[in-house]
């Protein structure tokens, strides 16, 4: 009767020891807020790709976006085009015009700016701004200079009340070139002594009714060097799984509905969808726990 006893006493002690491992399983959401979750997009640590948790985060239900400037409200996210939108609290728009420091990217983010990007410079000085001075008196390659061309823009910001009121003159060129902000990825507003800045990725079809256009940033982003879409993570969120990463080396994983983690998909879930279920368990978990069990039964 010993053994026996020993062999219960034990199976109650693996339980209690195994018991929060068996429950901790986490489950990656799908969605943040109204933003649905897909590749390469996590609602948390292990969730997505590893490379863009860094940058791009879900907190109570709000997905962010995260540079060395601040910290972004993600309105969007185009899938196909692989695309994510984002807002700056501090950029002035047609109907508000306030303080900024400007926007940059971290050199090793796996995002670029998009070319549908207009970033205009608001409220600069005329006296030390470089902006302002000719190619012989500035390095234009250390400081883009703005972009003549888009003079009719600044214009049509101009008659927005709250950028009237700046008391900017008209004529000034006002578009920030180019696009990618530079070697550096930088908009530093201090450096090129201007007060404020404006962004937006289209005219919404109003090329002259500046209310109406959408302002924020678009900003690209890629999968790898070759952008090519894991099939694995295809597979798993066909299954209604999200991909995920775990261990030392974030390796793959597919986060099912019911919490357990696959190195495949979550198409198996499917014949269990009637069987009773007392917990989300991890399958690699649950076989250790009963292989251990059953040898020191054996043992004694």
């Amino acid at each position: 009767m010993k053994p026996k006893h020993s062999c219960i006493t034990l199976f109650f002690f693996i339980s209690t020891i195994s018991l929060p491992f068996l429950v901790s399983s986490q489950t990656c959401q799908r969605t943040c807020g109204q933003i649905p979750l897909k590749y390469p997009f996590g609602s948390g640590p292990g969730c997505g790709d590893p490379r863009f948790q860094k940058y791009v985060t879900c907190n109570d239900q709000k997905f962010t976006f995260t540079t060395h400037t601040g910290c972004y409200p993600v309105t969007n996210i185009d899938y196909t085009n692989h695309v994510i939108y984002i807002t700056d609290p501090s950029m002035s728009t047609c109907a508000c015009t306030q303080p900024s420091k400007g926007f940059g990217l971290d050199w090793d983010a796996p995002f670029s700016f998009h070319d549908d990007n207009v970033f205009t410079l608001l409220d600069c000085s005329i006296n030390s701004s470089p902006i302002y001075k000719s190619n012989n008196a500035y390095n234009s390659s250390a400081v883009p200079f703005c972009d003549k061309k888009g003079a009719s823009i600044c214009s049509f910001l101009y008659s927005c009340r709250a950028i009237s009121m700046l008391n900017l003159p008209i004529s000034t060129c006002c578009v920030y070139t180019p696009v990618d902000l530079g070697p550096s990825f930088e908009m530093d507003l201090q450096k090129l002594q201007c007060s404020s800045y404006s962004g937006f990725y289209s005219f919404s079809g109003q090329d002259y009714n500046p209310e109406n256009w959408k302002y924020g940033i678009a900003l690209k982003y890629k999968f790898n060097v070759y952008n090519d879409y894991p099939s694995s993570c295809a597979n798993c969120e066909k299954s209604n799984g999200a991909c995920g990463y775990s261990g030392a080396y974030d390796t793959f994983i597919c986060s099912c509905p019911s919490g357990v983690n696959t190195t495949t998909d979550c198409y198996f879930e499917a014949s269990f969808n009637n069987a009773p279920r007392l917990l989300p368990l991890q399958t690699e978990t649950w076989l250790i726990y009963h292989l251990a069990w059953i040898l020191v039964c054996a043992l004694l």
